[in-house]
């Protein structure tokens, strides 16, 4: 046990590079040209956003002028445009992914065609930052990964590090254990590595940040995982390829797609992020370029600029914009595009997969999590430096969570409308002498186009996602041919209807917590397949589906065709509890699966790799 404990650490190097060569290697190239195009694009994007949100509020301020626009009105008018503004930022992301999809190569981001020999002295680090977690997962994504890289030839240059913040005795017991094993099983003492941090300073960046002082100079490249990760090895051998051939990336983000779920909530998402994944990945990077995302796992860092500039700032005061920076990834990402290097999202290479919260509660924990990450991206949107994607990454991550505290307050006001309509009686003859009663305007037809152009800017993104994919026979019959894959989507659509009014109280619910400051603590993600209680599930739904209830009874009395309106949100939230349940068993997903429903690539035609893992995992 000795001379394993000997190999659990590399050795420290504490001899920094010098000054000039840490100059030489942190200095980002330019691209003059590549500012002009990603100007072109975005002055063409946003003018499409900006002129269908202007044409979407004309047309509701024309519904609702002719009674006056009165301040509730007002009130519903800026609503609606902001929503509309949230989703056609959605729809022309996936009409301008379509246009480049079809053209099979983004020429914005050329791709070499095959994994090359990594340069000689090139070292890597493949780091998990772990924290009490189940320790047979970590162990088969690992060993699938190092296994991978030993196929490749290229295993000598990667190095791995399991880096441990776990605060449990007996999970840090199995940490090392599990380790040791590693080793022993694939020859990788002197290879893989293991430290455990006696003190959990800044939670996962923290962590990070320290193995970067301990032995990031010894390292060229660092590749992230998340204890979910999985990466196959030949992906990681042209990531490296890449960067090397590109000295102007910082990062490189790739697309993780989601594997290995078993109920139907994840089953679905599952499906969903292979299926619409692809188009929006791909218009994401046509406004954004060099300006991408950084998720924190499955993604390449340059470490000597990683090091110099991306070190996180503590913000004065208290929640929700103060204190230690929480959702760190972006805030990285922003740090290392200011000091001039790209932040590049490859969505194209395959080989990079995830795992997904296992019910609808533990996925609203951890939308909770990033909620008040996310808020708190809106005080560093104005700090000095950070270019126009970045910041409006910031924004875009929060308009996720505030579309649905909109939502919510849009139907609260049409429904207050509705009432105030109610008690107010029509007056048909003014005091004033007139041939002619005052008959109120409807603007029905308008209002159907409206709904119509809406539900267009909504559901296209999936029409066009089928028919990109059943343009390929190949890629058709991985998604178990186009009649199942249009009738999975069929499904997909009615379940994200009756899953969308649950997550959009609990969001509403999380964004007015984070408003008035409430700390929240920090918890690790619960990764294993559990089924929600009845118990768990009342607790969490019930004053959901009591309001639901008092909701549906006013607008049924003051306006029918209101009630009918609203039955959409009323309905879900009044049946809450059996949907959480329902949604977490693993016989609805594999019932579904047997119907040949909700297949994916990873199901279908699994790679090496990913055959590998299941084999080690069950």
């Amino acid at each position: 046990m000795q001379a394993k404990r000997a190999n659990m650490q590399p050795p420290l190097r504490r001899t920094p590079m010098g000054y000039r060569a840490l100059e030489r290697a942190v200095r980002a190239p330019g691209d003059p040209g590549r500012r002009s195009l990603l100007s072109v694009r975005r002055i063409f994007f946003f003018g499409l956003v900006l002129a269908s949100t202007i044409l979407a509020a004309v047309t509701i301020t024309t519904i609702v002028s002719p009674a006056g626009l009165t301040p509730l009105r007002w009130a519903i008018v800026v609503i609606f445009t902001f929503l509309f503004g949230w989703i056609s930022i959605n729809f022309w992301t996936v009409i301008f992914g379509f246009l480049i999809s079809l053209r099979n190569e983004d020429p914005s981001f050329p791709l070499p065609k095959a994994a090359m020999p990594v340069a000689d002295g090139t070292r890597v680090a493949l780091i998990m930052p772990v924290y009490n977690e189940e320790m047979a997962r970590i162990y088969s994504s690992l060993r699938t990964t190092y296994e991978s890289l030993k196929d490749t030839g290229e295993l000598d240059h990667f190095d791995i590090f399991i880096l441990s913040d776990s605060v449990d005795q007996s999970v840090a017991l199995m940490e090392e254990t599990a380790w040791a094993e590693l080793c022993r099983d694939v020859g990788g003492f002197g290879k893989i590595f293991y430290r455990r941090r006696k003190l959990r300073i800044h939670k996962k960046s923290g962590n990070v940040s320290d193995f970067c002082r301990r032995w990031g100079s010894q390292y060229k490249y660092m590749i992230t995982f998340d204890a979910d990760s999985l990466m196959e090895g030949d992906l990681l051998v042209r990531m490296v390829n890449i960067m090397d051939a590109r000295e102007d990336i910082g990062i490189l983000q790739t697309a993780p797609m989601a594997m290995n779920q078993t109920s139907l909530i994840s089953r679905v998402q599952q499906f969903a992020s292979h299926v619409y994944g692809p188009l929006f990945f791909s218009g994401l990077r046509f406004w954004q370029l060099d300006e991408s995302g950084f998720w924190g796992h499955n993604a390449i860092v340059r470490v000597a600029p990683f090091m110099k500039y991306c070190a996180l700032p503590r913000l004065s005061g208290g929640p929700p914009f103060g204190g230690e920076i929480l959702s760190h990834d972006f805030v990285e990402a922003a740090l290392m595009r200011r000091a001039g290097w790209g932040v590049w999202l490859v969505y194209e290479l395959e080989g990079s997969y995830e795992e997904l919260p296992p019910n609808l509660l533990e996925e609203l924990e951890r939308d909770r999590r990033w909620c008040q990450g996310n808020i708190q991206h809106l005080r560093l949107m104005f700090m000095n430096g950070f270019v126009f994607g970045h910041r409006l990454l910031f924004l875009n991550g929060n308009l996720f969570y505030f579309s649905s505290f909109m939502w919510f307050l849009l139907l609260v006001l049409m429904t207050i409308n509705a009432a105030a309509n109610f008690v107010h009686q029509t007056v048909y003859f003014s005091m004033e002498k007139s041939l002619f009663p005052h008959w109120p305007v409807q603007h029905r037809e308008l209002s159907l186009e409206l709904l119509m152009v809406t539900s267009v800017f909504l559901f296209a993104p999936k029409v066009l996602s089928v028919v990109l994919i059943a343009l390929s026979p190949r890629k058709a019959a991985r998604f178990g041919g186009v009649m199942r894959l249009s009738l999975s989507v069929l499904f997909e659509t009615v379940f994200s209807t009756l899953l969308a009014p649950l997550r959009m109280v609990f969001h509403t619910w999380y964004v007015i917590l984070n408003l008035i400051g409430q700390k929240l603590v920090w918890k690790s993600q619960k990764r294993r397949l559990e089924v929600t209680t009845l118990i768990d599930a009342v607790r969490a739904h019930w004053i959901g589906s009591v309001g639901a209830l008092a909701w549906a009874v006013i607008a049924y009395v003051v306006n029918q065709t209101l009630f009918w309106w609203v039955s959409v949100i009323v309905i879900p939230l009044l049946f809450a509890v059996p949907i959480s349940m329902v949604f977490s068993y693993p016989s609805a997903g594999i019932f579904f699966r047997e119907a040949g429903l909700f297949l994916t690539p990873v199901e279908v035609a699994p790679s090496k790799a990913l055959r590998r893992f299941q084999a080690f995992f069950h």
